[in-house]
């Protein structure tokens, strides 16, 4: 996904600007951390106080230069109106987010809002079109057929979420004037990978397989996650 969002990133902005990032429900901060060491501007919004503190800590082992860079509230992402101005950011991560709220379209409308115009909005949601095929692959045949008529699930912190379905989102990308750009699966052959599992010695090649099925159809279509990125008209 770092890799798909770096590819809009260089479409989209000359080379060596800075940009302004805003990371809603940025969990430990990865994503924030490593495009503030690229440069950027970053704000990560968290709410749970655990993940906001394990993301201070680790910032605080950054050299200064790139703490600098780095504004962490912890605050509900549904709030970004009354913490920001409209149009304050050229990039709006929200990755991992949606799947917990129940109707998303609010929350992705106030997050368009932050955009600046030909502003980025990046969109990591669980794929509501494939929600069988982890069943599927598992031997879960009651568990797939049931997938096949909801877009809800149990995801692996046995909580009971919610899925987006691509055509829905394209059409609320549409309605509030952030069209989609390009999308992307993730976790297209990785997805039933065992919780703790070893990284292999081939990392690069499955990482190089993954991206490769991420972007080609019919792959992409069938991956765990989807990456929607829309911009600003």
């Amino acid at each position: 996904m770092a890799r798909q969002l770096d590819e809009q990133i260089a479409g989209r902005f000359p080379v060596g600007q800075r940009l302004r990032v805003l990371d809603v429900g940025m969990g430990q901060g990865t994503q924030a951390l490593r495009l503030a060491r690229l440069g950027h501007q970053v704000t990560g919004v968290e709410q749970d106080a655990t993940m906001i503190a394990a993301a201070r800590e680790a910032l605080a082992g950054e050299p200064d230069g790139i703490r600098e860079r780095v504004r962490l509230v912890q605050g509900d992402g549904r709030d970004t109106g009354v913490h920001f101005l409209p149009g304050s950011f050229d990039v709006v991560l929200c990755h991992g987010v949606l799947m917990y709220v129940e109707d998303p379209d609010a929350l992705v409308a106030g997050l368009a809002r932050m955009l600046a115009p030909g502003g980025l909005l990046s969109l990591l949601v669980r794929n509501g079109d494939a929600l069988a095929v982890r069943p599927g692959l598992s031997g879960d045949w009651a568990g797939a057929l049931a997938a096949f008529d909801t877009t809800t699930y149990r995801n692996r912190l046995g909580l009971e979420v919610r899925a987006d379905r691509l055509s829905a989102l394209t059409a609320t990308l549409a309605g509030i004037g952030a069209a989609l750009h390009a999308w992307y699966g993730v976790r297209v052959f990785t997805d039933t990978a065992a919780d703790g599992a070893e990284i292999p010695d081939d990392l690069e090649t499955l990482l190089a397989a993954e991206e490769r099925a991420g972007r080609t159809d019919p792959y992409r279509g069938v991956a765990a996650l989807l990456h929607l990125c829309g911009v600003r008209g």
